[in-house]
């Protein structure tokens, strides 16, 4: 099971990663770990990768596809990948089913956690006020909202033609978001299940 999960910050997508994780024995990618990591390794790639950080450009989106399909080629027999903050761009989701179907995988469910931008506005003041984190400020916040929106909202419309693409309510509770979640991906797999067995059944005309 391959799972893209968008979700805006502060709309609790790293909490439920981090559940799929526990519960489904999935792998998370995040894009940023695996720049921090790669910088880290001393691999010829991470060398490209620390030199582009250091000069302060933007990585490409060759690399990061390669870091991806580094981290497939490493996890062959793993239950499936959660994809966090890639793609953010149509040409990247594109790069990213071609890197997956020369594994023969695909990604299987695009879940968005579906918030109310005022609300979750209301909520890093909230926080801002009470604990007055340094990431909360909530004008950065509103600049991080906006980029986050701008770029999400040309992937929807690409991974709703898929068929792929479902919406939870993300100010929804931590339990009823991820009772929702697995509800997705349980009917996804049973979809895709179904469709195997359809498969053999035109084959051997059952």
């Amino acid at each position: 099971m391959n799972l893209i999960l968008f979700g805006p910050p502060a709309a609790g997508k790293g909490t439920q990663a981090k559940r799929l994780v526990a519960e489904r024995g999935l792998i998370q990618l995040s894009t940023g770990d695996m720049l921090r990591a790669a910088r880290k390794s001393g691999t010829e790639l991470g060398l490209k990768v620390a030199g582009i950080m250091d000069r302060g450009d933007l990585v490409s989106d060759d690399i990061v596809i390669a870091l991806i399909e580094e981290q497939l080629d490493m996890n062959k027999g793993a239950a499936g990948f959660i994809f966090d903050g890639f793609p953010r761009t149509v040409p990247q989701a594109e790069a990213l089913d071609t890197a997956l179907a020369a594994r023969d995988m695909h990604v299987d469910s695009v879940i968005r956690l579906k918030v109310d931008d005022e609300a979750l506005v209301a909520r890093i003041v909230k926080r801002f006020q009470d604990e007055g984190r340094k990431d909360d400020n909530p004008e950065s916040f509103k600049i991080r909202l906006g980029n986050y929106n701008k770029q999400t909202a040309p992937l929807l419309p690409f991974y709703s033609a898929q068929g792929k693409l479902a919406e939870v309510d993300g100010m929804a509770d931590i339990e009823t978001v991820a009772a929702s979640i697995a509800h997705v991906l349980d009917r996804q797999g049973g979809q895709n299940q179904a469709g195997k067995k359809s498969f053999w059944a035109r084959l051997f005309g059952g």
